[in-house]
Parts: C-alpha cells; sequence; structure tokens
C-alpha cells in the first residue's frame, strides 16, 4: 500500500514532497503497529493536524475493518463445514513459511559479521528459551544501537 499511498500524496495530489514521504516513512517504521497506518497519521497530520491525522487514521482503517466484519458474517455461516476447514488448516501450516519468506529477504540487507550473527542468536534465544517478550528485544536492541553503534553528530 505504500507506494499506492505515495503515488496518491506525492505525485498526483502534490499534498508532501518525496523527501517528506520518505522522512514519514522511515519514522512510521519506528513506531509499533501496521506501517501503514502509521503512515497515513502522520501524513493526515502534515496536512491537515489533528483531524487530519484522524480522517487518515479512519481512511486506512475503516474499509478493512468493515471488508473483515462482512466476511465474519459470511463465515460464520460456514465454519463448521469440511471443506472450509480443510482450507483454513492449509492456510494455517503456509503462514509460518511467509514469515520465514519474509525474514529471508529482510536478511539479505543485514550485514553479515559476527556482532550481528550473535545478536540474532540472543534475540532467537531471549524468544523461544527464556519467553522474553518480543517488544523487550526490540527496546533493548534499540538501547545496543544507541549505545554501541551510535555516530555522533557534528
Amino acid at each position: 500500500m505504500i507506494p499506492l499511498i505515495e503515488t496518491e500524496v506525492v505525485t498526483k495530489k502534490k499534498w508532501i514532497s518525496k523527501e517528506d514521504f520518505l522522512d514519514i516513512v522511515v519514522i512510521s517504521q519506528t513506531f509499533p503497529g501496521a506501517l501503514v497506518v502509521n503512515s497515513s497519521i502522520f501524513i493526515g497530520y502534515r496536512i491537515g493536524g489533528l483531524p487530519g491525522a484522524i480522517i487518515g487514521l479512519l481512511g486506512v482503517i475503516l474499509p478493512s475493518f468493515f471488508i473483515i466484519l462482512c466476511i465474519a458474517v459470511f463465515f460464520i455461516k460456514f465454519r463448521d463445514y469440511y471443506y472450509v476447514d480443510l482450507i483454513f488448516k492449509g492456510i494455517s501450516a503456509a503462514v509460518p513459511m511467509l514469515i520465514l519468506i519474509a525474514v529471508v529477504s529482510l536478511s539479505k540487507s543485514l550485514k553479515r559479521n559476527y556482532i550481528n550473527i550473535i545478536i540474532i542468536l540472543i534475540t532467537i534465544a531471549s524468544i523461544s528459551i527464556f519467553n522474553v517478550h518480543p517488544v523487550i528485544v526490540i527496546l533493548l536492541s534499540g538501547l545496543y544501537g544507541i549505545i554501541f553503534l551510535g555516530k555522533k553528530v557534528k
């Protein structure tokens, strides 16, 4: 959805510049939640202040909400059918592979060095073995980045 939003607000409407849009996307990635939702809130705020942020939020959330609501109403009638149950078992088996594909795709941009490999192993162990909440791992990783990887700004 990010390219669609960019086309609409940067190219067609010219509400913000491409540089501002990229800054908004980068900032949106640092906040928890869906990137598109966060970006829409920032873009809405940039264009129309608090009312713009609310309208941006509603514009992104409401269509999906109503579509899922319609599907849920329809789905309740067919959930107990044998073939529908098989479809969902197949989908649930595919989800871990989709996540693995996303991890592999993101890992291609990661520098391969001992520090990063150690951080990955610590993260996997923390979450899977020691049941540390992922938010704590993210916060500690960010703190590590600030302390050990930060560069002095002139």
